[in-house]
């Protein structure tokens, strides 16, 4: 029951809602709404909660025939006309809306005009009994639904689904780039936000026509242009900066990841590449390989027995780490350089230092304490220390490690001094050297040493050669 206390001036403004509520859905096809009105749409992920409340509260008292306060019940319904209506203009920003913001939309439209039936009827006409609890037990109906459908459209429509293990597709054998590799990146990582029932920026990452023709800031990627391409440049600004994607929070980008589009880029941003076609000493090769079905190493079997617990304690905003391989204990591990940086970040990753066999500190002000670290990891097959201040006496250290394959030290101090370290690195499979300080005469005297090492300085002249003989040399 609801204590009459008639507010004639509250009852104006919850008529003038109302009409205007039912305004905007009737004509939402024609409607187009100035930049300032969308912002404050915005504010509907943060609103949507307090009306959400105050109406269980409200639906609980109608329902247990206890007394309802008249300001209670008006602060209540005129918060969910102005939820619905805030999520209307949030609705106005993504653009052409998909069926779950149509659903969201529609369902929430119902939820305040039944709310606001249920305060006419209560505190102009003082109707008790049975019609109040029906309406009643509809409006928990409809919270309910309204809220699955807005959970969906914020998080993905299997956001409740059990936590069964998801079965993964494996790359073919020859995959196309696009479709079997840069996708998946994708659909992990972004399509989250940016698919047709949440069109983020008016940009969808779900298709390949989608990733080209762009958002409201123009085109998203550029064929063979990295630095042009607004994708990359987001990847690449800091965590911390709105501009950022993913945004913060949300799972990022490994460095790997990052890399594979770039290079996709680099090469054309075509939809019809396959591994295959590229020669041999092409990046995007020997990073797409590594997604494909690893092959679980003799010496990851005695690796030490890691529950999924430590992970989930050690993982943050700025520290991924996850399994190259399901039910193994080998880690790939990702530290992305936070606001304030601590080395404190890198050295509490010593309870799981055994079990780290890729490891990717790039763009981190590294200091001693971090390449201890890096050396207490015996391991360590893949080590990422690009965009540092590495230089020679730092890379001696790397001698310990004996199963290190994979060494990518771009743009960083190391000089010819450091040649003599890898000329004694028997298990050195792959340098990247780009940005160094390393001579061509320190690079040929390695090659010379060690013809079986892949070293990449810029690049490769294979590459070069087979982009012009296909006319389509990529600008970078």
């Amino acid at each position: 029951m609801i204590d009459i206390a008639k507010n004639k001036g509250m009852d104006y403004v919850v008529l003038g809602l109302t009409v205007f509520l039912v305004f905007c859905l009737i004509f939402d096809s024609y409607i187009v709404l100035p930049r300032f009105v969308g912002w404050v749409g915005r504010w509907h992920p943060l609103v949507l909660h307090f009306p959400i409340v105050l109406l269980l509260i409200c639906v609980f008292l109608g329902l247990t025939n206890k007394n309802i306060s008249p300001l209670l019940f008006t602060i209540t319904v005129l918060l969910t006309l102005v939820t619905a209506i805030s999520g209307f203009f949030l609705s106005k920003e993504t653009g052409i809306k998909g069926s779950l913001i149509i659903w969201h939309q529609w369902l929430g439209g119902a939820l305040a005009l039944l709310v606001t039936i249920w305060y006419w009827l209560s505190t102009t006409f003082a109707i008790h009994g049975i019609i109040p609890k029906i309406i009643q037990g509809i409006i928990l109906i409809l919270v309910l639904v309204t809220g699955h459908f807005g959970g969906m459209v914020t998080h993905g429509e299997d956001f409740l689904a059990l936590p069964i293990e998801k079965r993964q597709e494996g790359i073919p054998e020859n995959p196309l780039i696009f479709a079997n590799v840069v996708s998946k990146i994708l659909d992990d990582k972004c399509v989250s936000c940016h698919n047709p029932n949440k069109k983020k920026g008016e940009l969808l990452l779900n298709t390949f026509e989608g990733v080209l023709a762009g958002g409201e800031f123009g085109s998203t990627v550029i064929p063979y242009d990295i630095e042009k391409s607004e994708l990359i440049k987001r990847l690449h600004l800091p965590i911390d900066d709105e501009k950022h994607m993913p945004p913060e929070g949300k799972k990022q980008l490994t460095t790997s990841e990052i890399n594979i589009i770039e290079r996709w880029i680099a090469l054309g941003a075509s939809d019809t590449l396959k591994l295959n076609q590229l020669p041999n000493t092409e990046t995007l090769v020997s990073l797409v390989t590594s997604l494909m079905k690893p092959e679980v190493s003799s010496g990851w079997e005695n690796l030490p027995i890691l529950k999924d617990s430590v992970i989930d304690n050690l993982s943050t905003d700025y520290i991924t780490i996850k399994r190259i391989a399901s039910n193994i204990n080998a880690l790939s591990v990702d530290v992305y350089k936070p606001p304030t940086y601590d080395s404190n970040w890198v050295l509490n990753l010593n309870q799981i230092a055994k079990n780290i066999i890729e490891l990717d500190l790039s763009g981190l002000p590294i200091s001693d304490n971090e390449f201890t670290f890096i050396t207490t990891c015996n391991n360590l097959e893949r080590l990422e220390i690009d965009k540092t201040s590495v230089g020679d006496n730092e890379i001696k250290l790397l001698l310990q490690l004996k199963k290190l394959e994979f060494l990518k030290v771009f743009n960083t101090d190391i000089t010819d001094e450091s040649i003599k370290v890898f000329k004694e690195m028997n298990s050195l499979k792959s340098l990247y050297l780009g940005g160094s300080k390393i001579t061509d005469e320190g690079i040929n005297n390695l090659k010379l040493i060690k013809p079986d090492l892949q070293i990449i300085d810029g690049i490769a002249k294979e590459l070069e050669s087979f982009f012009i003989a296909t006319d389509s040399v990529p600008k970078i």
